[in-house]
């Protein structure tokens, strides 16, 4: 199934079924409470005129703002901002946060604007979803191709049209303009410690386990660092371009991705590895692969070339829903990216209340909260997957559904 929304709305079906969900819930969870599309037109560096489409989905606040970030890519459809939208909420009352889900975006390649083009079509947009954000209704973040500075655009532009200074309508932004410490490595660092605990509970030693990572971008280097620095061999990482293999284990994460900085690539950068493509860092005979890239990396073309016995989903969606049945039943225990990659949002929430209560964290204490966050939530999976009799999938959706029911 290749539509996202449709495969988004069937994993809620089944959820729902378990616990079981009376139907006001069930239609309530089924379907996003407000959607918008926007036209925003530009005057582009050239004197013309260009008009992009920007979309925001807010998809449930019962547990708070709605929370999800904001992604410019050609690509950019509803049908995916509505299912990001509702995993987002799902997302969110799996790591038991008191945040709603949604998503958004614009459909444009940023790369071919400039920087005073990419910053107009930011605030116009801005000023087009004024009325439907801010720090108590939707706080946006960084998603795909963008970053801390548009957040920056987004603060600016916000705060002109409601008269004073909201620091908190949306949260990765720079650390001197109001973000948190620790933010940047928030993603990889939450599922590092969704792993070790994880890796505890099935008595195995990270010494003693193999890693290979699809994905050399922020979620994955920063977990690459913190993997090998608990111990595991990461053997193989890839990104775009191609990857590198080495059985005996890559040693100094920093100087590879300094390397690939300056080169553009991977290859090259440590003499002696073997150099693989993107898709075949999955299907090396390794413990634990890592999809950190995009979604629709293991599919049925390639699930039954995996060796590997633990799947670690740091990007979002990265199995189909075919693969994922293979994998059950090739006893592959899937950790999904709604447990695996939430350390973001926790951090996006940690971002938010400090901007809200006027406070400021240390580095070490936003880690300190994250580890207690993401430990937190894969005991309550395993417990509901335990209670269901359900995988770490299956119960994440039980989970988060019994949270955005349950009676106050």
């Amino acid at each position: 199934m290749s539509n996202p929304w449709k495969r988004t709305k069937l994993k809620l079906k089944i959820a729902a079924n378990k616990i079981p969900l009376d139907s006001f819930s069930e239609s309530k969870i089924l379907n996003p409470d407000r959607i918008i599309e926007v036209s925003i037109p530009i005057k582009l560096d050239n004197g013309k005129v260009k008009v992009f489409k920007g979309y925001r989905v807010q998809h449930d606040n019962t547990k708070g703002p709605y929370k999800g970030g904001l992604r410019y890519h050609q690509h950019v459809d509803m049908t995916e901002v509505k299912a990001l939208a509702t995993l987002m909420t799902i997302k969110n009352a799996v790591v038991d946060i008191p945040f709603g889900g949604a998503k958004g975006g614009i459909c444009v390649d940023p790369k071919k604007l400039s920087v005073t083009e990419l910053e107009e079509l930011t605030r116009e947009f801005t000023r087009k979803l004024a009325p439907i954000i801010g720090p108590k209704l939707d706080v946006p973040a960084p998603d795909v191709n963008t970053n801390p500075n548009i957040m920056r655009w987004i603060v600016e532009e916000y705060s002109k049209v409601v008269g004073k200074k909201e620091l908190a309508v949306v949260t990765g932004k720079p650390i001197d303009f109001g973000g948190s410490e620790g933010r940047t490595e928030a993603t990889g660092l939450g599922g590092y410690y969704v792993l070790q605990e994880i890796v505890k509970k099935l008595y195995k030693k990270p010494e003693n386990l193999t890693v290979a990572i699809q994905g050399f971008g922020n979620v994955g280097l920063y977990l690459a660092v913190f993997l090998v620095k608990a111990g595991y061999k990461v053997v193989a990482i890839s990104e775009e371009h191609g990857g590198i293999y080495i059985p005996e284990g890559i040693k100094d994460i920093d100087d590879l991705f300094k390397c690939k900085e300056k080169n553009g690539k991977l290859k090259g950068c440590i003499e002696g590895a073997k150099n693989i493509g993107p898709a075949e860092v999955l299907e090396l005979p390794v413990d634990i692969i890592v999809p950190a890239a995009l979604g629709n990396a293991i599919t049925t073309e390639n699930v039954n070339k995996i060796k590997a016995k633990i799947v670690l989903e740091m990007a979002n969606g990265p199995t189909t829903s075919k693969a994922d049945e293979i994998l059950t039943k090739k006893e592959v225990l899937v950790i999904p990216d709604i447990l695996a990659n939430a350390g973001g949002v926790a951090v996006s929430y940690f971002e938010w209340y400090q901007n809200v209560h006027k406070e400021k964290m240390t580095k070490k204490e936003v880690f300190k909260k994250l580890e207690v966050k993401m430990k937190s939530a894969v005991d309550a999976v395993y417990e509901t997957a335990d209670t269901y009799d359900v995988d770490l999938r299956q119960a994440s959706y039980v989970l988060a559904l019994k949270r955005l029911t349950e009676k106050a």
